[in-house]
């Protein structure tokens, strides 16, 4: 099972964070997860959203470049090497990891992965027996 993951580009300019968390605020959209990387240039706000849709369509209006990218999100128990485990498996599959970020709720960690191979990495999770979540489970 995938989820949709959101990519608004921003210019490197002080409050354009601010802005596309108060469009989605105002739209009653809740940022389930996000992850923020920069360049020299632009910076990428990577997010899951409660409504993926309805998101895309209000920041396109405001004049942001929005892509739509499918992503696995796990759940594993917050305890040490427990993603690492997870991870050692990928590898021995030959499942290149993308780039991935992580939040935890007490003992349960949520990993989002953009793994090279989306197929063989939900295939070969689902074999080891990972949580594989949608969205209405985040």
């Amino acid at each position: 099972m995938t989820i949709k993951q959101m990519s608004v580009f921003l210019e490197n300019k002080n409050g354009r964070i601010n802005e596309v968390t108060k469009v989605l605020g105002e739209h009653s959209i809740n940022m389930h997860a996000f992850s923020m990387a920069e360049t020299t240039d632009f910076g990428i706000l990577r997010l899951i959203v409660s409504d993926v849709e309805h998101a895309v369509e209000i920041l396109r209006e405001k004049g942001y470049a929005v892509i739509l990218t499918d992503v696995v999100c796990i759940s594993c128990p917050n305890v040490p090497s427990a993603l690492s485990e997870i991870l050692d498996n990928l590898a021995k599959h030959q499942i290149f990891i993308e780039y991935m970020y992580a939040f935890a709720q007490e003992n349960i960690a949520h990993i989002v992965i953009r793994p090279s191979n989306l197929e063989e990495c939900v295939k070969w999770l689902s074999k080891e027996g990972c949580n594989i979540l949608d969205k209405q489970h985040l």
